[in-house]
């Protein structure tokens, strides 16, 4: 799939931009001449191009007026411009460019919300959940909540933030796990795991135990509650042997000790409360997560989709109900297997309220019995201390209950994600990731050679975090210097276009990047003549001062800005 054309336009209809893409090399420059004591180049739009094409592939619409270094800045010009003049951009795909009759995708988006918010694909609105599944089985068929997401795929071939311009495998936000990389990277390369959307599960329900065992010994561990938990059974059975020695009359005896368990059991009670309520708030949060991902679905936008791509593209057998069904099923099983506790759990919150409710009179009965008795003040010291020593029992006990509970539920996930290891790991399945990294480098290799003439080259290492294995993929110098890093991602970039076309893996074929000016005059031109020799798309922001004269050229330049045009011509007012 490749770039066509990228659309500008306002409400009124007014064009701003028509931004039409090719072939090979496409450059964006900056024209501001170069001033004495002053840069060229700041703020006048040209990586705002690439963040419009990554909008419109499902990025947020703060990208776009955001400060890149501090998200919180926004920059109020832009913003007011696009939502009061109603600015949509609208970008178009296409199969093939040379190929007229190829498929072509449009996609549409606004920056304004609810009512006024455009988001159409192919004429159709959609909400934030139908864009991004219709995007996904549109250019990654029958993949849609599966893992990695739409979004993880493309980031290789959108490089414009801090994070993927300076990292070659490791390209997106800082957030994102190593468990995360490790599945985009299998999916990537064609070593697609039957079972990573049960390792995923497994490992976010990892997460959820360990962050609640976190929370039960933020203060101790286990064993020091086991250990405390003894010596305050001690000096509890020291103290009912001094209540015993006094010389009390049969009930009130009773009726003290009855109070005292009492004590006890509401202690204990009010603590599982406590802990109930706190697992039930993880497994809420978890859910939500999830929800967010889940969809209700227009049948008539559906249909209407459905129908144009079984226009264009034959063979399809599967019915737009089927694919709905198939959606909504995998999501409701997502959220019913993170929610099947919550029941049991209401349940028995229910269940201790209640019992509370009945514990505390039956204590405010017997405390009136027992405070007018005339041994009450000869008591009144010990009933303090043990009342004190029950209670900590209490949170003790119920504190090792979660504890042991976690321990159990973490040991028999740990079992179930170790048997998924188990087959990740096999030698057979090492082997053939091995088997297409190397297809992979024969490309890798080969073009950071032309480039660079330097061999550039990717491994594949199992690596242990936090006690479990993952595979890390990351690439190298093969004749062991530092090398470029901009010319490393590009060359990597190239040659994973080239090795998914070989493998029949989906991939886009245009590659944005930002700041080219960081690179070699000589490097960009080999870059230029690579590829337009294969046929794929590199479209880069670059200053003019900065880009060879060999490339400056109508046939490269698909977009010329200054500070006396910028992007949205905001001050222009045309």
């Amino acid at each position: 799939m490749y770039l066509k054309s990228l659309t500008i336009t306002r409400g009124d209809g007014v064009i701003i931009r028509d931004i039409h893409f090719h072939a090979g090399l496409n450059l964006i420059v900056d024209e501001t001449p170069v001033k004495i004591g002053k840069e060229t180049g700041n703020n006048v739009g040209k990586t705002t191009v690439l963040k419009l094409v990554d909008f419109c592939l499902g990025a947020r619409a703060k990208e776009i007026y955001s400060d890149n270094e501090n998200k919180r800045n926004e920059y109020k010009l832009v913003k007011d411009f696009l939502v009061n003049n109603k600015v949509f951009i609208s970008l178009v795909l296409k199969d093939d460019l040379l190929q007229e009759k190829s498929r072509e995708i449009t996609i549409e988006r606004n920056f304004l919300t609810r009512k006024d918010k455009i988001q159409c694909i192919n004429g159709s609105m959609l909400t934030d959940d139908e864009f991004e599944e219709t995007l996904t089985d549109i250019l990654f068929p029958g993949h849609y909540g599966k893992k990695p997401t739409f979004r993880q795929i493309i980031a290789h071939n959108i490089r414009y933030k801090d994070v993927s311009i300076n990292n070659t495998t490791k390209n997106l936000d800082h957030y994102t796990r190593d468990d995360e990389y490790e599945t985009l990277y299998l999916f990537l390369f064609g070593c697609n795991f039957e079972q990573g959307d049960a390792k995923q599960e497994l490992r976010s329900q990892i997460g959820i135990e360990e962050a609640f065992k976190k929370r039960l010994e933020s203060e101790q561990t286990k064993s020091a509650y086991e250990t405390a938990l003894a010596l305050l059974q001690s000096e509890i059975e020291e103290l009912e042997r001094k209540k015993s020695s006094l010389n009390l009359n049969p009930n009130f005896e009773s009726e003290l000790d009855k109070l005292n368990q009492i004590k006890y059991r509401i202690n204990l009670t009010s603590s599982e409360i406590g802990r109930l309520e706190l697992r039930k708030d993880l497994i809420l949060e978890a859910r939500e997560e999830m929800q967010s991902g889940q969809s209700n679905i227009d049948l008539k936008h559906l249909q209407q989709i459905y129908q144009q791509a079984t226009s264009l593209v034959s063979g399809i057998q599967k019915t737009f109900q089927e694919l709905y069904d198939f959606h909504n099923q995998m999501m409701e099983t997502k959220i019913r297997f993170i929610s099947k506790d919550l029941p049991k759990i209401d349940e028995q919150l229910n269940a201790k309220r209640e019992y509370l409710k009945h514990l505390l009179a039956d204590e405010t009965k017997l405390s009136a019995v027992i405070i007018q008795s005339d041994s009450f003040d000869m008591l009144e010291q010990l009933i303090g201390e043990l009342n004190a020593k029950y209670q900590k029992k209490g949170e003790y006990e119920n504190t090792l209950y979660q504890l042991s509970a976690v321990d159990s539920k973490l040991t028999e996930l740990n079992k179930k994600l170790a048997a998924i290891d188990d087959d990740l790991f096999s030698d057979e399945f090492a082997q053939r990731i091995q088997d297409q990294i190397n297809k992979f480098n024969r490309h890798f290799s080969s073009v950071s050679y032309e480039l660079y003439g330097e061999k550039y080259a990717l491994k594949v290492d199992p690596k242990i975090v936090k006690g479990r294995p993952l595979y890390e993929f990351t690439a190298f110098n093969l004749n062991f210097s530092s090398g470029k890093k901009q010319g490393e991602i590009s060359c990597f970039d190239i040659a994973y276009t080239l090795f998914a076309d070989e493998e029949n893996i989906p991939c886009m074929h245009f590659l944005l990047n930002d700041k080219k000016e960081l690179m070699h005059d000589n490097q960009l031109l080999k870059i230029a003549r690579l590829v337009n020799a294969k046929g794929i798309q590199f479209v880069a922001s670059i200053l003019k001062d900065k880009l060879p004269e060999e490339l400056n050229k109508e046939e490269h330049v698909i977009l010329k800005l200054s500070q006396d045009d910028k992007l949205f011509r905001i001050e222009r007012g045309d």
